[in-house]
């Protein structure tokens, strides 16, 4: 995706995170992520959207940490995250193409790694602040597809990443609406994963993209998309993939 298609992702995201967010109410638990409620969700998020907004707008070089979360709670709290989301929107749609400031995951550029970011952060929490009212809507295909991407080829080829295994194997990641295929090598190393369909795989997990996304998140359950061979692999990926705030 374009950069300027993931700000405005950001934009559209963040904007109906807040609308589900007031909705539910500030106590309301949040399915997707067991011990958290709407207020928990909406600090947190919008502790993320300063933090990131200020790495663009200050072109820090080097890592700065988060304020942290504020003490607010009701309207006050709600407000402050629309006033951090809009901070972060005009930081992304003001900046430079030349931007140059720290990142954390390869990308083109430290502005489109900054939009690309915060578009599949805030899209992810736009799903669990609406999974407070029941069924969320999934991200749109496209951006889904892009935020997959991200996921594995970004997130999981960091050393960090704990989806490993003892013995050699191959995951086939496949969306039956947008047409895009990952290969995800499996080993005591990091991942490695090619944007392609490479040899056989030991388990091939497909689905509508919006879908396989909020599985892959962990926001659904894997049997909310197609596993086709060694369910392990799967069962793996659930139990080791999480990305967490460090």
């Amino acid at each position: 995706m374009e950069t300027a298609e993931l700000i405005e992702h950001v934009n559209t995201e963040g904007r109906l995170l807040a609308a589900a967010a007031e909705a539910a109410g500030p106590d309301a638990a949040v399915p997707t992520c067991p011990g958290w409620r709407i207020g928990d969700l909406l600090r947190h998020t919008g502790m993320v959207h300063r933090w990131a907004a200020a790495f663009v707008t200050e072109r820090y070089a080097d890592h700065h940490p988060a304020a942290g979360e504020p003490d607010l709670d009701g309207k006050e709290l709600l407000e402050w995250f629309r006033e951090g989301h809009d901070l972060l929107v005009a930081a992304l749609s003001e900046a430079p193409a030349d931007l140059d400031c720290w990142t954390f995951l390869p990308a083109p550029s430290p502005l489109a790694f900054w939009a690309r970011r915060q578009a599949h952060e805030t899209a992810v929490h736009r799903v669990d602040a609406e999974s407070a009212l029941g069924e969320p809507g999934p991200v749109p295909a496209r951006a889904a597809a892009d935020g997959i991407d991200e996921l594995l080829c970004a997130f999981h080829g960091r050393r960090g990443s704990r989806v490993r295994t003892d013995v050699p194997k191959v995951l086939r990641v496949r969306t039956t609406d947008t047409g895009d295929v990952w290969t995800v090598r499996l080993s005591a190393e990091p991942p490695r994963t090619r944007r392609a369909s490479e040899g056989a795989a030991d388990c091939e997990l497909s689905g509508p993209a919006g879908r396989l996304h909020l599985v892959l998140w962990n926001r659904l359950p894997v049997t909310d998309v197609t596993v086709d061979g060694d369910e392990g692999l799967a069962r793996l990926w659930r139990e080791k993939s999480a990305i967490t705030w460090a």
